[in-house]
């Protein structure tokens, strides 16, 4: 097992993260997978992705959010801009390898987006999980919205915790500034979308738009029979893996 490290910024965030360098020259692109929101490098999806890696020969970076998981910090004063800057502050420190896979699950499928547009020509490609690009827009109701607006905090069922699940208004007025669906995305890397049919919450349509608005050419959506949100089935994990292979 590899221990989780911590990286920091200067203005005192303790990032963790896991890195596994690469074995050889030429053993492919670095994976660096981004977790959901209020997820975490400890999950299913990260330790297969990690183990993957390590037992190829793969460079492969998992962190946690500032708030999230290992890293220190209060959850509310997190923000998509926020957690751009953490992990492409630990990609500029710690990724050895010239061409980067990003994937991203849920929320984390937004930030791989906005994470690739910041890597350049250092992008190889992205692989989405669910990926619930500019959910600030369609996952709130007009009233929900109205009080985020105004500074308020808002909290849902969590089908997946005993808690419910906070959105702070810090979170959302920022994650509004990065919507990205209704314009051209400017990534040319091949790109996979593996996504739930019976996922409730977010829709299979989100990837089909998403895959509608990037430049690529190389785009494929892959719609997951009686997969839900987190896609974490043995089956689910599997094909995961084997579109990272490929890819990366």
């Amino acid at each position: 097992m590899i221990e989780t490290q911590f990286h920091p910024l200067p203005d005192g965030r303790q990032i963790a993260f896991r890195h596994t360098p690469p074995k050889a020259s030429g053993t492919g692109s670095a994976v660096v997978f981004l977790p959901g929101y209020m997820s975490d490098m400890a999950g299913s999806k990260a330790t297969a992705i990690f183990d993957l890696c390590a037992a190829t020969g793969r460079e492969c970076l998992l962190l946690d959010y500032s708030g999230c998981g290992e890293s220190r910090g209060d959850f509310a004063d997190g923000s998509l801009s926020r957690w751009q800057e953490e992990v492409c502050a630990l990609i500029d420190a710690h990724v050895e390898c010239d061409r980067i896979v990003v994937a991203g699950s849920s929320m984390g499928g937004w930030l791989m987006l906005l994470v690739g547009l910041q890597l350049g020509a250092r992008l190889a490609g992205l692989v989405g999980i669910a990926s619930a690009p500019d959910f600030s827009d369609w996952g709130f109701s007009a009233e929900q919205k109205a009080q985020l607006k105004s500074g308020q905090t808002i909290y849902k069922d969590n089908p997946y915790g005993y808690d419910p699940t906070p959105t702070h208004s810090l979170f959302w007025n920022d994650a509004a500034k990065h919507e990205l669906l209704d314009a051209p995305i400017a990534l040319n890397c091949p790109v996979r979308l593996l996504h739930g049919q019976v996922d409730t919450d977010v829709a299979p349509d989100t990837s089909l738009r998403l895959a509608a608005a990037l430049a690529s050419d190389d785009v494929q959506v892959t719609l997951v029979k009686g997969g839900d949100h987190r896609l974490s089935r043995d089956t689910d994990i599997a094909l995961l893996l084997r579109t990272l292979e490929i890819l990366a």
